[in-house]
């Protein structure tokens, strides 16, 4: 009771100030404003990080039993402004003058918009790895004093500052609750940069990266990388039992991955900058043990002219009109040779026929590539109302055992499809959730019939999923829509032989025709009696 009361505490401090950073907003596109709190969420986050390590310095320089005790209060003075004391622990240095507590004094100041990007240049300045990643405009005409100053408030206030005392990972949930409103908030395009968390956890449940290399070509703001370095803590293991490797192309959403991923503490290879993964591939050599990916849906002109003959299209040259077997092949490119990948596509890939895309399916299929489809329900996106699903290939179907985490039958030739479509609740007018008994279902299925330890046995589900052989989605013409597979729902349990029910049935008509005719002669009779009286 205590953690679900704790848990709804946390969300009514998301909440509270989502709507107070929202009512500064006034006018503000929320595209812009976007950039605008986040910049100070982070600012606040490494600020708060380097103030705890000066504090944990302090306290062991007056500690006569620490090889850090200093004697006087100059030696103790210098010691807690050594760079080197918080870089060589992984904290940003932040230079005197720019820290959170210096723009807090002066929030109420005209110059608070020059005093932030003083900081933001500072502290890249200091902190290469950060550079050319943080916001540097908030002196601009529209953002006024009274909004820099209200933001500044809003994120010292003293119950963000309690539950910060208890755990700093309170900042990364709110970094990562503020990007799941600004993606609402700016509707279409929100998508752009923002998976919804349901749809990752989902995603990275059914993957299992317990350890090895996660590579995401279109990373966005980088929420696979965060719930996949959250399932490995949640399964005991160790931040650096993964390695992270991303790309993603918009340099805006580049630099709130780069920010959204310091805020957590993880270590990725973005590459140097920005760049298109067709076009300007940044990890050419990189063969991962896990791909996961929600790209953008059905794009046009992803530079299909030029790439004609790319060792990529081992299964047949993607359509100019559509990316979505451009990013499948791509992804599988990148692929170990024990590697699996999981990737949000519209649900069109299953079936279209149109640039070939039906014999790339066909391929893929034939490869014996494809291991699970799963039907998605509607309204999970805020980009899209169109319905979509989720592919999973691997190129190892053997059972050979890759990790202790993941030994596994042998599924040659054999594909699992899944139909959640009439799973998850609306959360919104116009939103839907996937629920962590939802999530569970279809994670454990998967798992079930891959063979994995601990699991119960697999067995098909009329109306839900379904293990299909190679040959049966020959019959289909390659078209892989699990509700082909999967069938419907079965009926209720009945065993009453056919001749009997219709005799009982037919019964039961009768005697309600005759009950009817009583009814309508009574109340025929009571009538007449009415007219007799008046007479």
């Amino acid at each position: 009771m205590a953690g679900k009361t704790t848990k709804t505490a946390a969300a009514s401090l998301e909440d509270a100030l989502w709507a107070s950073a929202n009512q500064l907003r006034s006018s503000m596109d929320a595209a812009e404003y976007k950039h605008v709190v986040l910049g100070l969420i982070f600012l606040k986050y490494v600020s708060d990080v380097f103030e705890r390590q000066r504090l944990k310095l302090d306290e062991l320089s007056r500690d006569e039993s620490s090889d850090y005790f200093t004697p006087t209060d100059a030696a103790r003075d210098a010691m807690l402004e050594d760079r080197d004391e918080y870089t060589g622990d992984g904290v940003f240095w932040m230079p005197e003058g720019h820290r959170w507590d210096d723009l807090r004094k002066a929030a109420k100041q005209a110059d608070i918009g020059r005093r932030i990007d003083d900081a933001m240049e500072a502290i890249e300045r200091e902190n290469p790895t950060l550079k050319g990643v943080l916001p540097k405009n908030y002196s601009r005409r529209e953002l006024t004093p009274q909004t820099l100053g209200g933001l500044i408030d809003l994120f010292s206030n003293e119950n963000l500052a309690a539950e910060e005392h208890e755990s700093l990972d309170v900042l990364g949930r709110v970094f990562e609750y503020m990007l799941s409103k600004f993606a609402s908030a700016e509707g279409k395009l929100g998508g752009e940069f923002f998976t919804p968390r349901s749809v990752v956890k989902l995603m990275v449940d059914m993957l299992e990266p317990f350890r090895g290399r996660v590579y995401d070509p279109a990373c966005g703001s980088g929420g696979m990388f965060v719930q996949a370095d959250r399932f490995v803590k949640a399964h005991n293991g160790q931040r650096n039992d993964i390695s992270v490797f991303g790309q993603e192309q918009n340099p805006t959403t580049w630099r709130l991955a780069k920010m959204n991923l310091a805020l957590r503490g993880i270590e990725a290879n973005l590459g140097p900058q920005w760049g298109d993964s067709f076009t300007n591939d940044q990890h050419p050599d990189l063969r991962a043990d896990f791909v996961i990916a929600n790209p953008p849906f059905n794009i046009k002109g992803w530079g299909a002219d030029r790439l004609a003959g790319d060792a990529r299209w081992k299964y047949g040259m993607p359509p100019a009109n559509n990316a979505n077997f451009a990013w499948v092949q791509h992804m599988l490119h990148h692929l170990a040779p024990t590697g699996t990948m999981a990737t949000v596509l519209a649900n069109g890939s299953l079936s279209s026929q149109s640039g070939g895309e039906g014999d790339i399916r066909r391929a893929l299929v034939e490869a014996d590539l494809v291991e699970c489809i799963v039907s998605l329900p509607g309204q999970l996106f805020f980009t899209t109302q169109i319905p979509v699903c989720l592919w999973f290939l691997t190129k190892d179907k053997s059972g050979k055992q890759v990790s202790t985490e993941r030994s596994q039958r042998s599924r040659a030739g054999e594909v699992l499809f899944i139909d959640a479509r009439m799973l998850g609740s609306m959360v919104s007018r116009t939103n839907k959730e996937l629920t962590e008994a939802d999530i569970a279902r279809i994670a454990d299925t998967y798992h079930a019939w891959r063979g994995e330890p601990g699991e119960q046995p697999y067995e098909d589900v009329p109306g839900f999923c379904a293990s299909v052989t190679l040959d049966q989605i020959a019959e289909h013409s390659h078209v892989l829509t699990p509700g082909r597979y999967v069938g419907s729902e079965e009926a209720e349990a009945d065993d009453e032989p056919l001749d009997e029910k219709i005799a009982r049935l037919t019964a039961e008509v009768r005697a309600g025709f005759e009950q009817r005719q009583r009814l309508q002669e009574r109340v025929l009779h009571a009538l007449g009696s009415l007219e007799s009286s008046d007479t």
